[in-house]
């Protein structure tokens, strides 16, 4: 049976100690010149910057940079505001170009993610323990989640590439081949190993 095309970015599923991700995430600004919509399965990475509150700013990551984090959430409050007395939309999965606001981001550097890889060259069991970067796409809707893969480049022991392949995620509708589903650890991470380490 094909794997399903259902691309949703990172998804956080357990800790590397075994434990299951237990829905901790850590509250990021989005500055108004924010040039890429972000969606709920988007890496993002510092902006070296913060706002009036002192919460540090982020944006999407890029292919080969070290990132913080995957965001989990997005906040109902534009950025400079006060979120005493604010909620959670758990229903809204993306913030805009040029809109500030907050995000909740999953940041801790020893969280699994499972990731769709794209359908070119599909890694094999030989791509275990190898490195390679993420692909950022845009969901298909405002509603939708992330439609970031990793990138069809195959996969190399390059220490600086954001994905570090743990294996295929564990289910029946999921195999080796197009579209399949990988746990994977980011291995390029600001609070853990900021250059990575080499894949095997």
């Amino acid at each position: 049976m094909a794997n399903s095309n259902r691309p949703r970015g990172l998804i956080p599923v357990s800790y590397l100690n075994g434990a299951p991700y237990n829905g901790q995430a850590r509250r990021y600004s989005v500055p108004v010149g924010n040039a890429t919509a972000l969606y709920v399965g988007d890496p993002v990475t510092l902006t070296g910057d913060g706002d009036t509150f002192g919460v540090p700013g982020v944006v999407i990551g890029g292919a080969g940079s070290a990132v913080i984090g995957v965001i989990v959430g997005i906040v109902v409050a534009s950025a400079g505001v006060s979120l005493v007395g604010t909620t959670i939309d758990l229903n809204r999965r993306s913030l805009p170009v040029s809109t500030a606001g907050y995000v909740l981001v999953a940041d801790d550097p020893n969280i699994i993610f499972e990731i769709q890889e794209a359908a070119t060259t599909p890694f094999t069991s030989a791509d275990i323990g190898n490195n390679c970067n993420f692909l950022i796409a845009a969901g298909g809707t405002t509603n939708s989640d992330s439609g970031t893969t990793t990138a069809v480049a195959v996969s190399a022991g390059t220490a600086t590439l954001n994905l570090k392949l743990m294996g295929l995620a564990q289910r029946e509708d999921n195999a080796f081949g197009a579209y399949a589903k990988w746990l994977v650890k980011l291995n390029n991470h600001v609070y853990g190993s900021h250059t990575g380490t080499a894949g095997i």
